[in-house]
């Protein structure tokens, strides 16, 4: 009522607000309605990449008396690590610069300012690139699944012999003290390796997570695995996957969710988008050549086992890249993520004699660092429109990505070793010998997988 009565005592008040209304309304960006629609389809794809995509690959691979537990890893993450970062992990990845730009600060604790508004003047992020803006809110979500997956991928280092209590207790400080600040690093807009900061001495070429997520987590794989030794037995007796079935379902959905999880990061439903997805697939399917022609080289056999382990390798490859190279590139960046990855998985960890269980380090470490480095030499500014690498002439660019792999994977070392002596130290790593002899599902569960009458 005062707004009101204000505006009948002051001449041409009304018209005076209305058109200060339509110069706001014009100046701001707008709601793309497609765009959020795309967002929040591409956010159920990437959980659908932990269970069941995820939960049923790494089921698949471990031992019969150890598959509730993976399971149950993945699905126990899916809660913790959603409360988490609602509570503070998207502030600390993406709020203001505290601690010289380490890491966000605390301006989104329980997600303060991140409103579900309809007025897109208010909470919006703008797509780059776009006019078009979508929910504050519907980024953080769709960020939210990425800080999920990451230590689900972890798990596979350490399955069949970590306690659940230490996994629950490592996840959660790893993603605080090592994810966030990598994410703040690459994602942020002030972020000292991030693409479109102008400031930025290093800014790298990280279109959906090869350095956040894969980097991060296949170095802290090899850590983990390093540090809380060998499962009993390894490698004198045979521990052969149980079901292939469960890995070839997993490997496909993992598949179909990465369309979500690479063009998703586009924020919009776009030529960019487009291009993701189909370098994307591109990719996988070199992967999953490259993998099985090497087993049928070498071999003499092509195995299931191979082309999923391939799928997953070219998937990971392409992640950096899928927003900046063009589709003759990503058939290179597949074949070399299945190639480097095989080779990391057979000759590598036989002749470091490590036991990464399922092969995480394998393979998000070993394709992520691969796709990394090829990012910096195939981006083009026919996708981009702007970064390029050094096939163009971009040298610089091509030691951003070096930069950034060292970075990240400096930063996932100190991290995970500090963490798991602190947990050793406190409530323990390892289960007892004989409960993984008997098995997780049972000793740290009191579930069966399989129940024989």
């Amino acid at each position: 009522m005062g707004n009101l009565q204000a505006e009948e005592e002051t001449p041409g008040g009304s018209a005076v607000a209305e058109v200060a209304s339509e110069a706001a309304t014009a100046a701001a960006p707008v709601f793309n309605e497609a765009y959020i629609a795309w967002m929040l389809v591409a956010s159920a794809f990437v959980l659908m990449m932990v269970a069941p995509g995820l939960a049923l690959f790494y089921g698949g691979l471990v031992r019969k008396k150890n598959v509730l537990s993976v399971m149950m890893q993945c699905i126990s993450l899916m809660g913790i690590m959603s409360i988490v970062w609602v509570v503070c992990g998207y502030s600390l990845a993406f709020g203001g610069d505290i601690l010289g730009g380490y890491v966000g600060g605390f301006d989104h604790i329980m997600l303060a300012g991140i409103l579900p508004y309809y007025d897109a003047t208010l909470d919006t992020v703008v797509t780059p690139g776009s006019d078009g803006a979508i929910p504050t809110i519907l980024f953080m979500v769709f960020q939210l699944m990425f800080f999920i997956i990451t230590p689900a991928l972890i798990v596979g280092a350490f399955a069949e012999r970590m306690k659940f209590s230490a996994m629950v207790v490592y996840s959660i400080l790893w993603g605080l003290l090592v994810y966030c600040p990598i994410a703040h690093w690459v994602w942020s807009d002030n972020g000292w390796l991030c693409e479109w900061n102008e400031a930025a001495a290093f800014g790298a070429l990280d279109f959906a997570g090869g350095t956040v997520v894969h980097i991060s987590s296949g170095i802290s794989a090899l850590v983990c695995a390093l540090m809380i030794g060998k499962r009993v037995n390894y490698p004198k007796e045979p521990m052969p996957p149980h079901n292939l079935t469960y890995t070839f379902i997993g490997a496909t959905m993992l598949w179909v969710g990465w369309f979500g999880f690479n063009a998703g990061s586009a924020l919009a439903a776009n030529a960019l988008a487009v291009n993701a997805f189909v370098v994307t697939h591109i990719a996988a399917a070199s992967g999953v050549i490259a993998w099985a022609g090497m087993e049928w080289r070498i071999l003499k056999k092509p195995t299931i086992l191979g082309a999923c382990s391939g799928a997953v390798a070219g998937l990971v490859c392409i992640t950096p890249a899928s927003g900046s190279v063009s589709i003759p590139s990503s058939i290179i960046v597949g074949l070399a993520g299945g190639v480097a990855s095989y080779l990391a998985c057979t000759k590598l960890k036989n002749a470091l004699k490590y036991d990464d269980t399922l092969d995480v380090f394998g393979v998000h470490g070993v394709a992520g660092i691969t796709g990394a480095v090829l990012t910096g030499i195939f981006a083009t500014k026919n996708v981009t429109g702007g970064g390029y690498g050094l096939l163009e002439g971009n040298g610089q660019q091509f030691v951003n990505q070096i930069v950034s792999i060292a970075a990240s994977a400096g930063l996932a070392i100190i991290g995970s070793v500090v963490l798991l002596k602190l947990i050793d130290l406190t409530i323990g790593l390892r289960v007892e010998e004989l409960s993984e002899i008997r098995g997780l599902d049972q000793s740290e569960h009191g579930e069966e997988g399989y129940i024989f009458l």
